[in-house]
């Protein structure tokens, strides 16, 4: 923010997890032709030349002959760091003539070197959490610990560019009486420049890239393509989304590093710190097979018009039945949907127009007695998820949304989709919009769809045509070959594995437990209740939560219900888009004020 003066830092560092992906992703395309890389359109920045990653790899074998020293000095100019106290990711330690690694692209794996004299006498792949030896190797291909590193000489020239353009700016900045944006250009360059010259980094090295990669001004950052081989084969999902993205991502950046440049916060080759344009891209692309249900004007175009549709699912499911209802009384319509398909252990999907509509609607369908939520683009992104994961597992029976509501959003347990105010011709109710919102309520045999409308504009004939064109074509496949629709099974766990631990908990009671019918298990169960209520007020909750279930467990016994496996309830993780909040600008929840005119959003 120049006119106050503020740089604000980026505070967030890079995922460890996404790190380590991104090396295991780029080490495997330089070893392997087997590769299947998952990537977002950020993949269209800058992670470092391919040919000085590659050119500073080094292997470690089995009775090779090499200095210790030597390894360590090349484990420190691929910028590993020594720590012999704690052992993570990007480190190495010395214990005399063993040398341990822990390679980057590696999560729970690490390699130990052993040396007698200047020989390497056993490399061991082994566990650095507890040490345990998994395997012996022959040989180990060690990769940088980041993708700008960059070979000494090439790091001196590249500070020497670095301080000439530095001289430079200074030049322009000066006369203009620009002091302050030199005096802040200067301080901040300078100090980069003593980190590179000390650590062979420096906060922020992304932005000196065109001096590392040795290119010239306005020439295509390195980015993940270039590693990519000439055989390779891309798959753009959603397309009709993919593509725009890719021809937004380089103006948006543009115009910051623009600001950055000219108020002095970045030398001017930081512009070329910035994501391919569409062009670029375009022309370094491999071959390339656009996946969409709808696809845009530019796909068809670079198609002519020819491509392979994709109509009839494995499963036999058919695109769901559309209803047109007038916008009169939508809302109570809605809501006696709503409890219908709630009662036939469904969910159902709602799409408004605006936020305020969203959030007020939600309310509303409380106050009918009905579990809702909202999910909008205030929400932020892992909430999103728990949300989705919440309304799979029924802790709520409705969402409310506008636009999110749409691509790659699969809940087989959707047996409703309804559309307020369709008629509304507009982005929210395009063809494109229209169509994917439908496809929602496709993942489940009885899936239905609700449009409110006073009348059919050319988008909703357009949406309604192309949705019985399809399923037409799917009844006769089904009907030739004797297939039975059936609804998607997915286990709902699948989709935050790796954001959160399992909520059920399987109860495990010991064989030695004497057995007891009548007043003796009443007993047993109240003096467990007594040691679950002290656990649980000495703070000790795993144990509380132990003997909670245990006592559901005798207690089902009692009842004479099968006690196999007894699991606590599933409870509700996500606190957004609750009835009677809303969202402000900055993301925070605050209660609603009941009776005011709130401004639509």
């Amino acid at each position: 923010m120049p006119r106050s003066d503020t740089y604000i830092e980026k505070e967030s560092s890079v995922n460890e997890s996404i790190d380590r992906m991104r090396h295991s992703a780029t080490r495997a395309l330089l070893e392997r032709d087997d590769v299947i890389i998952v990537a977002s359109v950020s993949c269209l920045y800058g992670i470092g030349s391919v040919e000085t990653y590659s050119a500073m790899i080094f292997d470690l074998k089995k009775g090779q002959t090499v200095d210790q020293r030597e390894i360590e000095r090349k484990l420190v100019s691929l910028q590993y760091k020594r720590n012999d106290a704690a052992f993570q990711r990007g480190n190495f330690r010395v214990k005399g003539d063993t040398l341990e690694i822990f390679p980057s692209h590696y999560e729970d794996t690490a390699w130990r070197v052993s040396f007698f004299g200047d020989d390497i006498e056993e490399i061991v792949e082994f566990d650095p959490l507890t040490g345990k030896k998994v395997a012996s190797l022959d040989y180990v291909r060690v990769y940088a610990n980041s993708h700008y590193v960059t070979p000494g000489p090439t790091l001196k020239q590249a500070m020497e560019a670095i301080k000439h353009e530095l001289a430079e700016r200074l030049k322009e900045l000066v006369p203009e009486g620009k002091l302050l944006e030199a005096q802040r250009l200067e301080q901040r360059t300078n100090f980069d420049l003593e980190m590179i010259a000390a650590t062979g980094s420096c906060a922020g090295i992304e932005n000196y890239s065109r001096f590392l990669t040795g290119r010239m001004p306005g020439e295509p950052p390195p980015t993940l393509f270039e590693y990519l081989p000439d055989n390779a084969l891309l798959f753009i999902d959603e397309s009709h989304v993919t593509i725009g993205q890719i021809n937004g991502m380089s103006r948006g950046d543009h115009r910051r590093k623009l600001t950055l440049a000219e108020y002095g916060f970045r030398l001017p080759s930081a512009i070329d710190n910035r994501p391919l344009r569409f062009n670029e891209w375009e022309a370094m692309r491999p071959q390339t097979t656009y996946v969409s249900a709808t696809p845009g004007g530019w796909e068809m175009e670079q198609t002519g018009g020819v491509f392979a549709e994709q109509v009839i699912r494995p499963t036999g499911l058919i695109d769901p039945p559309i209803e047109i209802k007038p916008v009169e009384e939508q809302v109570q319509d809605l809501i006696v949907e709503a409890k219908k398909t709630a009662e036939a252990g469904y969910r159902t999907l709602v799409t408004t127009l605006t936020k305020r509509m969203a959030e007020d609607l939600t309310e509303f369908m409380h106050e009918a007695g009905i579990k809702v939520r909202y999910m909008h683009s205030d929400v932020e992104t892992l909430e999103r998820i728990e949300l989705i994961r919440d309304l799979r597992l029924g802790v709520y029976d409705v969402l409310v949304g506008i636009n999110l509501l749409r691509e790659g959003l699969d809940i087989p347990e959707c047996g409703l989709v309804a559309i307020l105010d369709a008629d509304k011709e507009g982005f929210l109710r395009s063809e494109t919009s229209l169509i994917q919102t439908i496809g929602r309520a496709a993942r489940n045999v009885d899936g239905r769809v609700i449009l409110y409308a006073d009348r059919i504009t050319g988008s909703m004939e357009r949406a309604m045509n192309e949705t019985a064109r399809r399923r037409e074509k799917q009844l006769v496949y089904n009907a030739e070959h004797g297939i039975t629709p059936q609804t998607i099974r997915r286990n709902i766990g699948d989709i935050i594995q790796d954001v959160s631990s399992r909520d059920q908990v399987t109860v495990e009671i010991g064989d030695d437990r004497p057995h007891m019918v009548g007043h003796n298990l009443r007993a047993y169960i109240e003096e467990l209740e007594k040691k679950m209520r002290a656990a649980a007020a000495d703070l000790e909750f795993e144990e509380a939560g132990r003997l909670r279930d245990e006592i559901r467990s005798l207690e089902a016994e009692e009842l004479g219900l099968p006690a196999d496996e007894h699991r606590a309830p599933v409870m509700g993780r996500s606190n957004e888009g609750k009835p009677g909040t809303r969202k402000t600008r900055y993301g925070k929840s605050q209660k609603m004020r009941m009776g005011g005119s709130g401004r639509r959003s």
